[in-house]
């Protein structure tokens, strides 16, 4: 494999077809973000887009999961550091912006849990494979804070705002079939299918004619940049709960297994 990669261990990279980088996440905790893979999920889309081998990029998790969110270790330094906050809402950014921006087309293979920034780039992927029994769930309200990151620009777009509205107010978890009937999702297969169909995908575009592929998502994703000023409101309204009381609860109760109790300052 190319040395251009080596720069991000936290993420295994791989070369399966002519023209195709497939990226793995392989972490413990099914596949958990730790610090540092944040930051190498955030920017491994500019250095794809720069890579001249690459013509599609196809994201999956390894094992029984494609990505389990933030780490504890992740989350707990957040709240408890200001300039941990604040450089991992960067990151947020720029793994939104990093994925919408990259000129190479980008499948995403879902499967089990899909949560956190794994998820960002799983949805946010031009063309997203998601197994029958894949358990989508944005879980940010109820972990006390704001559904930022990728939700506030996309889901709307995808399915609507009244199933986006439901889904990220109540963190309620999405099965594939159901995400693909919304739109949230491109394709919904069976489980055993998810990573040859993604690869036949992956494989398709790579034979397609590049600067027509490219130059269309570059067009269609217009549709995401317009909405620039939402995400970032709505990274900063979540980055200013992480420093709150209700995050803290919400951690906990993760931690301990149990029903979390919210008081914070807007609880009634």
């Amino acid at each position: 494999m190319t040395d251009i990669y080596d720069r991000y261990p936290g993420l295994s990279v791989d070369r399966p077809s002519e023209g195709v980088l497939r990226i793995t996440m392989d972490a413990p905790g099914l596949n958990a973000v730790t610090p540092a893979v944040h930051r190498e999920l955030a920017d491994i889309w500019m250095t794809v887009d720069r890579d001249p081998d690459t013509r599609v990029a196809l994201l999956r998790g390894a094992g029984k999961a494609f990505s389990a969110g933030g780490s504890f270790e992740l989350l707990d330094t957040m709240m408890a550091d200001y300039a941990t906050r604040t450089r991992v809402m960067r990151e947020a950014r720029d793994l939104v912006f990093n994925v919408i921006n990259c000129s190479k087309p980008i499948v995403s293979a879902i499967h089990g849990p899909a949560v956190g920034a794994g998820l960002v780039a799983g949805i946010l992927a031009d063309v997203s494979v998601v197994a029958r029994s894949a358990r989508i769930i944005d879980g940010h309200t109820r972990l006390g804070v704001v559904a930022g990151d990728h939700a506030a620009i996309c889901w709307p777009l995808l399915c609507g705002m009244a199933k986006a509205k439901y889904y990220l107010l109540t963190c309620d978890e999405l099965r594939g079939e159901e995400a693909e009937r919304i739109g949230l999702v491109s394709i919904c297969v069976d489980d055993d299918a998810v990573q040859a169909r993604a690869m036949t995908v992956a494989e398709q575009l790579a034979g397609g004619a590049q600067s027509a592929i490219r130059w269309t998502k570059q067009a269609l994703n217009n549709w995401y940049r317009a909405q620039s000023a939402i995400l970032d409101a709505s990274l900063a309204y979540e980055f200013y709960g992480f420093g709150g009381p209700d995050a803290r609860e919400g951690l906990a109760s993760h931690t301990d297994k149990r029903a979390p109790v919210f008081e914070g300052p807007t609880a009634e």
